[in-house]
């Protein structure tokens, strides 16, 4: 049986199927979607970097955020727009890991690194005279520094796993970037565990970060209710809702996409495809303007950057 036949392979090809009447729109789609998240991030992270009134927890976060997203997309967009405009669709074994590989640590980043933003909020909220008390820049770079930690454990099995695959029917992978699930899609190796950590990872992972996200804004929202200015309950809502839609938009696409095989459910090539790149790139670009620039002393340090103005603004939550 040719299950049993190891074959590795130097390089795969990357198949990103896309319709030749779509070809154009997506590629510029794309390329705005990587310019405007450059733009956007790079621009939190000067201005947080070179205002000290910014030196604070909740902009060290915000920075960290922005450092992510740039990776993420850079990670990712320009060898999908190399093979939209250049048909460069063959990738060496090394990179295609490498690739893969910081898909996942990325990912897992984001999501850890949204959850301990959002339990940041609740302590300011819900604690607001302890909160210089509770969050120190000890606790800051403790926090950032056990993300990390949790994106390599998580990610370490993956690694281990998909140098055990053999391809002896197929080096294409179906999909616009290296990405675990489809290599295990073509591989000979006929072992359901590797999929299924797939799930198991996501799931518990995804779980616990939407869960206790979940749970904090919730107790950020009960201590709105108790604000008595219209105004500032409005205000309150607006934020909740508008993190909620960037944690929305990044899980519920990628738990769809990767705990369904694990439990059976097949899903398309187009439906994972879409799935995994709304929720990789579109959050990127959205966090900048959800996260930072409705921020009053974000947006007055932006106007001191390139204007030489000076400005007092008031302290406001993102």
């Amino acid at each position: 049986m040719m299950w049993n036949v190891t074959v590795m392979v130097s390089e795969f090809i990357l198949q990103c199927a896309i319709d030749p009447d779509q070809k154009t729109i997506i590629t510029v789609s794309l390329a705005l979607i990587y310019l405007t998240t450059l733009i956007g991030n790079l621009l939190v992270i000067v201005v947080i970097t070179i205002d000290l009134h910014l030196h604070t927890p909740m902009f060290w976060y915000i920075c960290c955020l922005a450092i992510i997203d740039i990776a993420n997309s850079s990670n990712l967009i320009p060898r999908m727009l190399g093979i939209l405009l250049f048909n460069s669709s063959i990738v060496p074994y090394g990179p295609c890991l490498l690739q893969l590989s910081m898909v996942g640590y990325l990912g897992v980043l984001e999501g850890n690194l949204l959850l301990v933003m959002a339990c940041d909020r609740y302590v300011a909220v819900v604690y607001p005279l302890r909160y210089p008390l509770i969050v120190t820049s000890k606790v800051v770079w403790s926090s950032i520094f056990l993300v990390n930690i949790i994106g390599v454990v998580i990610v370490t099995p993956y690694m281990v796993y998909v140098r055990e695959l053999s391809f002896c029917r197929t080096n294409v992978l179906p999909f616009c970037f290296c990405d675990y699930a489809t290599m295990v899609q073509i591989a000979c190796t006929d072992d359901p565990k590797y999929i299924v950590i797939l799930s198991i990872t996501t799931g518990i992972s995804a779980s616990y970060c939407v869960t206790l996200t979940v749970f904090s804004y919730y107790k950020i929202a009960r201590a709105a209710l108790k604000i008595s200015s219209v105004k500032g309950k409005q205000k309150v809502f607006s934020t909740l809702l508008t993190h909620l839609l960037v944690v929305g938009l990044f899980y519920f696409p990628l738990m769809i996409s990767y705990i369904l095989p694990g439990v059976g459910v097949k899903l398309s090539t187009e439906a994972c495809t879409s799935l995994i790149i709304v929720a990789i790139l579109v959050p990127p670009m959205m966090n900048p303007l959800i996260y930072s620039f409705r921020n009053k002393e974000i947006k007055s340090s932006i106007r001191r950057l390139f204007t030489g103005m000076r400005t007092n603004p008031e302290i406001e939550d993102p």
